[in-house]
């Protein structure tokens, strides 16, 4: 049966119309430059524009993978300013220089200007393709074009280069606040880390002492408890290591390895199924999901949801059915819904509990590594969890560079 979910924020969906725009504009742009040379051509030479136009749309769209950006806008730089050179030189003049190639070079500019990361490359490229640009109009007939387009196409470059800064200036200010947030995020950890060992730890002293006790009264209850001492201890060993990960590492170089994450939600929910309350829960990976890196804290975070989500309908809802699905979306993101069943005993309480603090908490979590989570009552009287996390790319091939 298909639940029906609550809607998720869509500000990750809403990005991905910008490059639809953009796309949109610049096949207006080529329809142009047809509609314009159609009017005007005398010679199968005078279609140059349009071969020069769809060259520089594919330098656009080439994939980050294969190349790079630095590749493309030099590329870009020394085909256009060949083709200029040699119409120049040549005296042969176009009806038209292309207003595809001059908006693909303007884009190229503003994203040499946002992603080169060494400045000297930046601005020689950013100067290249800039002169390439106000250099279009040399192809075409009249004294008065040339003069007045190229003065007209330098304000272009200057937006181009302004809105390029701009950019790489908010990149640069969402680093550092993404830093400061994963510092934050730390030492909450930590934090949680040392109590979460005190509590364990001190469950282990109170059972030591029990099993000393009553080793000759009762020497049959010793071993469970002994068995009890090594699975509190090992489960305290296993979250100090996963924590002391997280507060070593801070870079993507050290994303959790695929499959972690999902061997300690299957003891979670294997756990959830052994606490004699009548739930059953059910985890589903995809294979794209298991295949996908996860820096530290979204890892944590990750967990976190689950663990509380579960915990909700233990509390709220006993008895409940259960689904954990974790997959990949379409947009690069992980996502985690947890979806319970009504109980099959009414309670005295919400089936998603208050969403009150727990609730809040978790969405500050998942916000606080560039997340977000959404929660409501679903079709059937239960409850739905969807948090979506940053995700790194699975591979190569998916790291496209995107308009």
């Amino acid at each position: 049966m298909t639940h029906a979910a609550p809607t998720p924020l869509q500000s990750h969906a809403a990005r991905r119309w910008i490059p639809v725009a953009l796309y949109t504009a610049l096949g207006a742009l080529w329809l142009l430059d047809t509609v314009l040379i159609g009017l005007q051509q005398h010679a199968l030479t005078d279609w140059l524009p349009e071969a020069t136009g769809l060259a520089a749309l594919g330098l656009l769209l080439a994939p980050e993978s294969r190349l790079s950006i630095e590749w493309r806008a030099g590329l870009a730089a020394a085909g256009s300013a060949a083709v200029t050179l040699g119409v120049a030189l040549g005296r042969w003049p176009l009806p038209d220089w292309g207003l595809l190639e001059t908006a693909c070079l303007l884009v190229l500019i503003a994203r040499t200007c946002r992603s080169v990361r060494r400045p000297g490359l930046a601005v020689a490229l950013t100067a290249a393709l800039g002169a390439c640009v106000i250099d279009e109009p040399l192809r075409t007939e009249g004294t008065g074009i040339t003069l007045t387009y190229p003065f007209l196409l330098t304000f272009a470059v200057g937006g181009a280069i302004g809105t390029g800064c701009y950019l790489r200036t908010l990149e640069a200010r969402r680093a550092r606040t993404v830093a400061a947030v994963r510092l934050a995020e730390r030492l909450q950890l930590a934090r949680e880390l040392h109590d979460f060992v005190a509590h364990h730890v001190t469950g282990i002293v109170v059972q030591a002492q029990a099993a000393d006790v009553i080793h000759q009264d009762a020497p049959h209850q010793v071993g469970p408890m002994l068995r009890n001492i090594a699975e509190a201890g090992q489960r305290t060993l296993d979250s100090m290591r996963r924590m002391v990960r997280v507060l070593r590492e801070d870079d993507e170089a050290a994303a959790g390895r695929p499959g972690e994450l999902y061997a300690e939600l299957t003891t979670l929910v294997s756990a959830f199924c052994d606490q004699g309350d009548g739930s059953v829960a059910r985890l589903e990976i995809t294979a794209l999901a298991r295949r996908t890196r996860l820096l530290p804290e979204v890892e944590s975070a990750v967990h976190r949801v689950v663990q509380e989500a579960l915990t909700n309908v233990h509390r709220h809802a006993p008895g409940a059915q259960v689904t954990v699905r974790i997959h990949r979306t379409g947009d690069g993101l992980l996502r985690a819904d947890v979806h319970n069943t009504a109980p099959p005993r009414p309670t005295t309480s919400p089936t998603g509990g208050t969403g009150g603090y727990g609730l809040t908490g978790l969405r500050e979590r998942a916000q606080a590594v560039g997340g977000t989570l959404t929660a409501g009552p679903s079709d059937d009287g239960g409850w739905w969890i969807i948090a979506h996390f940053p995700a790194l790319p699975v591979d190569a091939d998916e790291a496209l560079d995107r308009a």
